[in-house]
């Protein structure tokens, strides 16, 4: 199986493929073996690549014709297999090597052992606190639901998730899963379930709420350019310390399968919380990866499961890398409006790393005495990525 990205004309993209079947011909006898580089991927294996149990129909968001669109999504599908997978791996590891020579500081994990149901809300209580769910206090949209600011009559400012209209049951599933899980785990890192209510077919949960809302309108919002390096830094390692704590510490390991900037919540401080766990899944320790159908956001999921629906934690992680590349960048992963001659993130990024300039993918809103080069390269992570693109 051979793709090349939609903005690679025809002689670079037989270019690409080239290189790609050199470099692909060292993989036998493994069973399996890939390679992958900026503008293509290529792939053998003994085995279907199609399974009829886990493959994705992924038709509605590519449609036929030039459009950057499709583009950007098939260019963040298949581009940047190797270098986000490692980028997101390296933090991780860090993170999760620090976390075992020291026990975890106090009130980083808040009683996730001792396990209780939310709190139940009264509906009416709750559709007063937002003015009966209106416009004006609408602060954002999430998975399957829209999220308004809420004051309690005790004065308690809330964000109060409505779902959509729960009439199959697969929303009521869903549902469940969120409330059972986030109920279960408290992290400083992970955003926390106050409680939730139901009345028929419409269910609400109640979190706390984020005075600075999501990282995406502070990277490419309106708020675009406000932070500065140190606070971008510590966000990354908040979010390897969320996301070391669903992996390695709860009981089970979780897997949110949606991990983005517009999922990453900040408080006052400016600190990361992991939010929307509506698609998350439970992977038991005896299984490697599960199959299912693909869910999340395309762009920032990992290749192997948007196209064969290999679910595992390495899905995160991969996810976790764009986000690092939009943190560094300010930068949108998928971004559709951009200029006709200008990259696409990805691309972009490849291109500093082969050219040994790497220094050039760091937002130009940040203050260059904030940091040193080196720093910033180390951020990003490029100079640990072999150039080969073999992936056997």
């Amino acid at each position: 199986m051979a793709q090349c990205v939609e903005t690679v004309g025809q002689d670079g993209c037989a270019q690409c493929l080239q290189v790609a079947a050199s470099n692909i011909d060292r993989c036998p006898p493994n069973s399996d073996g890939r390679a992958v580089d900026a503008g293509c991927f290529m792939r053998y294996s003994d085995k279907p690549f199609f399974p009829a149990n886990a493959t994705a129909d992924l038709t509605p968001y590519l449609r036929s014709g030039k459009s950057r669109g499709k583009g950007a999504i098939v260019g963040a599908i298949l581009g940047g297999l190797a270098f986000l997978f490692l980028l997101g791996l390296l933090a991780l590891f860090w993170t999760w090597r620090s976390m075992k020579l020291k026990k975890p500081r106090r009130g980083d994990i808040l009683g996730a052992t001792e396990l209780q149901g939310p709190t139940n809300f009264n509906y009416h209580d709750l559709k007063a606190a937002t003015n009966n769910f209106s416009e004006k206090s609408k602060i954002g949209e999430g998975g399957f639901g829209d999220v308004f600011k809420g004051l309690l009559k005790n004065g308690k400012i809330v964000a109060v998730k409505r779902l959509s209209v729960m009439q199959t049951s697969r929303a009521k599933e869903d549902f469940e899963s969120e409330v059972k899980l986030i109920s279960n785990v408290q992290h400083r890192n992970l955003v926390r379930l106050l409680g939730c209510s139901r009345k028929g077919s419409e269910c609400l949960l109640v979190y706390e709420y984020m005075a600075n809302s999501s990282l995406d309108k502070f990277l490419y919002g309106e708020r675009r350019g406000t932070l500065n390096w140190k606070q971008r830094f510590n966000i990354i390692v908040g979010m390897a310390r969320g996301l070391a704590y669903l992996h390695q510490e709860f009981h089970v390991c979780i897997i949110h399968r949606d991990i983005k900037s517009s999922n990453v919540l900040l408080d006052d401080d400016f600190q990361p919380k992991i939010a929307d766990f509506g698609l998350a899944r439970l992977l038991p320790d005896d299984h490697s990866h599960l199959s299912t159908r693909f869910a999340g956001t395309l762009g920032y999921t990992a290749p192997e499961y948007a196209i064969h629906g290999q679910l595992s934690e390495k899905v995160d992680t991969y996810s976790f890398g764009i986000v690092i590349l939009e943190i560094i960048s300010g930068r949108k992963i998928n971004d559709t409006r951009i200029e006709a001659e200008t990259q696409y993130l990805l691309e972009s990024a490849w291109k500093l790393y082969e050219n040994e300039d790497v220094i050039k993918l760091v937002d130009g809103s940040l203050d260059h005495e904030e940091y040193m080069p080196e720093e910033g390269g180390n951020v990003v992570a490029l100079h640990y990525i072999e150039k080969d693109s073999r992936m056997c």
